[in-house]
Order: C-alpha cells, then sequence, then structure tokens
C-alpha cells in the first residue's frame, strides 16, 4: 500500500547521480518523482519537464527528487544527456521504493509522485502520465496554497 496523505516521510537516503549521498531533509517543501527507468521515452519527457520546470519549483521553495532502481553510473549518463540538475537518486536495493511502499512492475518502480510538507506526504499521484506531470503538480501546490510564485 503506497503511503497516503498524512503518513510521515521516510527518512532515507541514497546516491545521487554525482556519488553524493543525499538526505532529504522533509521539513520544507519537497517532491519526490518514481520513475522506471533512465534514458526510457515516458521516464526522459518526465525528468525533461522537471528540468523545464525546476526555476519555478525552486522559486517556490520546492525542493525535487527523482527516484529509480536504476543506479549512479546511469544516472550520471542521464542527467548529462538531458542537463538533469535536480537529484536523481539511485535505488538499485529498492530502499526507497520500499520506504514509500511504491508498487513494482518487473523488477522497476510505478510512475508514482509524492509531495512532501513538514516532513508528512501532502499529497500521492499514482499512474501518472508523464506528459505535463511536472507542471500539474506544480499548478496543484500553487492552487492548494502550499506554495506561491509571488
Amino acid at each position: 500500500m503506497v503511503l497516503e496523505p498524512g503518513d510521515p516521510a521516510p527518512e532515507v537516503r541514497a546516491p545521487n547521480q554525482d556519488g553524493e549521498t543525499v538526505e532529504p531533509d522533509w521539513r520544507g517543501v519537497s517532491v519526490v518523482y518514481f520513475y522506471p527507468k533512465d534514458d526510457t521515452p515516458g521516464c526522459t519527457t518526465e525528468a525533461e519537464q522537471f528540468q523545464l520546470e525546476l526555476e519555478s519549483y525552486r522559486d517556490a521553495g520546492v525542493t525535487v527528487y527523482g527516484v529509480s532502481v536504476d543506479d549512479v553510473d546511469s544516472h550520471a549518463d542521464f542527467a548529462e544527456e538531458y542537463d538533469i540538475e535536480f537529484d536523481l537518486l539511485a535505488d538499485p536495493e529498492g530502499d526507497l521504493v520500499d520506504a514509500f511502499d511504491v508498487e513494482r512492475s518487473r523488477g522497476v518502480a510505478s510512475r508514482t509522485t509524492f509531495v512532501v510538507v513538514g516532513g508528512s506526504i501532502q499529497a500521492v499521484y499514482t499512474g501518472v502520465d508523464p506528459d505535463g506531470h511536472a507542471r500539474n503538480v506544480l499548478a496543484d501546490l500553487i492552487e492548494t496554497g502550499i506554495v506561491s510564485l509571488d
């Protein structure tokens, strides 16, 4: 069962595409999106669109994390090829997938996004269509008053 709004965000740590250990600080506002595989069409679309919206997310005080079961080298290549500037967390053992109770299909994470606010899960998106998702999540954050771009 995927974590639900109101559940505490799990304390996790994982290496990013640069091999640096990242331990997200959930006290602010974060978007954590799980995706199946680096350098596949849907996942590339989703990552590119989060990158396109990254300045707006940052202006709103939101940290973005992408997570897949790919390793650091795969994330490094993916980030370099598509100029991804936010942390892509490598989860080859599935520890983050398990911590967030994300469903798996054929060994990879199902496309699922979490909004974490002040240490708690605020929103969960499952069955995500990667095209337009980054913009939709940001719009929802603004519409619900969690953040503003003023």
